[in-house]
Formats: structure tokens, C-alpha cells, sequence
């Protein structure tokens, strides 16, 4: 028997339980891995309180990393001994040990170590493709991204910087205003103290950016509309601070024919070979050294209630690793 945190009712932290479970052997398409390091995301809190219903008892966790102990029949392309890392369904990174689909996984490359890919997949898949499909950013874009220190964002600044872009990124507070710098943000606006879409449009000489990132949802929905540039396009792509408020489809030509997206990484990993070059591209720009990966966080495992009690209170900044 292993352990893993499992939820059998919606909630807070509390809710997280180390528990016994049992893995079975790996069934036709299906890999046995044994977990090194697992990522904290914000979407394994709207998986454990329910904003994103599942069915219960639930092993939390949608990114990790591990060494194959097992295939079943069909699998081909994965051999007992690789290293591979994932980010995606089924949930279940939260365990000692787990099986997952062979199609869902990546073997990982040299130069990319277990902690590197379990910090990254998701966060770094979801930027590879918000810079590079959602929105191709091109040399001389101005762009607008929010929580600038979160993980994704870090990723972000320092991807979008390279690409040629001169980029801007919210926070809030002055420490993660510094550590957004530090990481290719050319502007930043602290939103507690400022306003940030005044900023924005003094930064652009009123022009506006033609895409805004946002993560944050329900408490820069508005703002972020008025940052745009006729045409522009809004990627709302999270919303930690709660869901984005229904409005009215007309608010978006009075502000300037806008365009509103909200992407998904499963939508854009779907398919087996998207998931291989998004991963591709991810460990091509780090391995570069275009894209660093730093980790300022790690909990045990079995610590998981308190890595999301600490997530949930913005204590963390980029990534953060769960460890058996």
C-alpha cells in the first residue's frame, strides 16, 4: 500500500486526508510510475472546493513527475525505468505512486531533472501556449499579464521578453514587484496603490496592449477590458480570485470590438502530438537558458493542506513542489 491525499467531501484544506491507497498493476495503455515530485497548482484548489466538480473520493493533483515501475500491454514508445512527467487528467499526482495513460505522459530529456518538469508542465505548457497560440507574440508587442510572480507568470515574463515583447505584469506587493522584475517584466504596476488600467494606457501613450493574460478573473475582469486596444483580445485563463461575472456581450464592441478567449490546457494538449511539441517547445526555451525555472517552495507530500492554505493566502510565489 502507498499514501496519497484524498478529499471525499468539497472544502478548505481540512478537507485533505493522508490516506492509504492501493495501486493496481497497469492496464492496456497504461503506465506505473512512482511519483519524485508532484506541482501545487491553483486549479487543485477549485478541484478540492468543488468550483470544478469531480466525482468523490478524489486524489488530488493534475502535474508530476516519476520513474516508470510498470507498462501495460500497447505501450510501446515507454519503457520501466524512463522518466517521464505529465499534466493532465486523470487527477492523481498527490500519491507515492499512481498509473496514468501512456498517451498523457512525456519522457523527459537530459538536462531536464524530475523537480524541473514537476514545477514546470503545467505552468510552463499553459504559457507555451497563451505566447505562442492564443496569442502569437511578436517583436515589438506591448503586453499586459496579471500576478506577474505567480508561477505561470514568472515563466511568462521571461518567455514573452524573449520572444521581443515589452511586457507588463501586476502585483501586490513591492517583494513580488522585485521578483517579477527579476524576471523580465519591463513595467510593473502594483494594483494595490495604483490603478492599474490608467497605468497601462499611461505606459502606451493611451494606445492600450493588444492582449491582456489573465489569470486572476473576477477582480480584474473590468480593468483589463479597458486596457485593450481596439481589437484586442482578452485571455482569461484562471480566476483565482473567484469566476468572471456574467456581462453583457455589447460592453465588448462599445470598448472596442474586443476579442475574449478562455483557453484551457487540456483543449490545447488534446491531441498526442500537441501535447509532445508543447512539451518540446517548454524544454527547448529552459534548456536554452532563455527561460529559468526557480522553485522558492517545496512541502512534503503529506503536507499538501498546508501548501494549499499557504497558496490560497498568495504566501507562495512561482513554483511550488510537493515532495514524497
Amino acid at each position: 500500500m502507498v499514501h496519497a491525499i484524498r478529499i471525499h467531501a468539497p472544502g478548505g484544506p481540512e478537507q485533505m486526508k493522508w490516506e492509504e491507497v492501493e495501486v493496481g498493476a497497469p492496464g492496456p495503455g497504461q503506465i506505473r510510475l512512482k511519483t519524485t515530485a508532484a506541482g501545487l497548482n491553483y486549479i487543485d484548489t477549485y478541484h478540492r472546493t468543488g468550483l470544478y466538480k469531480l466525482p468523490l473520493p478524489l486524489t488530488l493533483g493534475m502535474e508530476g513527475a516519476g520513474t516508470v515501475t510498470a507498462v501495460g500491454d500497447g505501450v510501446t514508445d515507454i519503457k520501466v525505468g524512463d522518466r517521464v512527467a505529465y499534466a493532465s487528467a486523470p487527477l492523481g499526482s498527490y500519491s507515492e505512486e499512481r498509473l496514468m495513460q501512456a498517451d498523457r505522459v512525456v519522457v523527459l530529456p537530459q538536462g531536464i531533472s524530475d523537480q524541473t518538469a514537476a514545477a514546470i508542465m503545467l505552468k510552463g505548457m499553459t504559457t507555451e501556449y497563451l505566447v505562442q497560440r492564443t496569442y502569437k507574440v511578436k517583436p515589438g508587442d506591448t503586453v499586459l499579464f496579471h500576478a506577474a510572480a505567480g508561477g505561470v507568470g514568472l515563466l511568462f515574463g521571461q518567455w514573452a521578453k524573449a520572444l521581443g515583447a515589452t511586457v507588463i505584469g501586476t502585483v501586490g506587493s513591492e517583494d513580488k514587484a522585485k521578483l517579477a522584475r527579476a524576471h523580465g517584466y519591463d513595467h510593473i504596476i502594483n494594483y494595490r496603490t495604483e490603478n492599474f488600467a490608467e497605468r497601462v494606457k499611461e505606459l502606451t501613450k493611451d494606445a492600450g496592449v493588444p492582449v491582456v493574460y489573465d489569470g486572476v478573473g473576477k477582480d480584474t475582469w473590468a480593468g483589463s477590458l479597458d486596457c485593450l486596444s481596439p481589437f484586442g483580445l482578452m485571455v482569461s485563463f484562471g480566476n483565482a480570485s473567484g469566476p468572471v461575472p456574467p456581462f453583457e456581450i455589447a460592453t465588448l464592441a462599445g470598448k472596442g470590438s474586443l476579442y475574449v478567449t478562455r483557453p484551457t490546457l487540456v483543449t490545447y494538449t488534446a491531441k498526442r502530438a500537441d501535447l509532445v511539441n508543447s512539451a518540446k517547445a517548454l524544454f527547448d526555451v529552459v534548456s536554452s537558458g532563455k527561460v529559468k525555472v526557480e522553485v522558492p517552495q517545496t512541502y512534503a507530500l503529506k503536507d499538501a493542506a498546508k501548501a494549499h492554505a499557504d497558496l490560497e493566502a498568495r504566501k507562495t510565489t512561482g513554483s511550488t513542489l510537493l515532495l514524497p
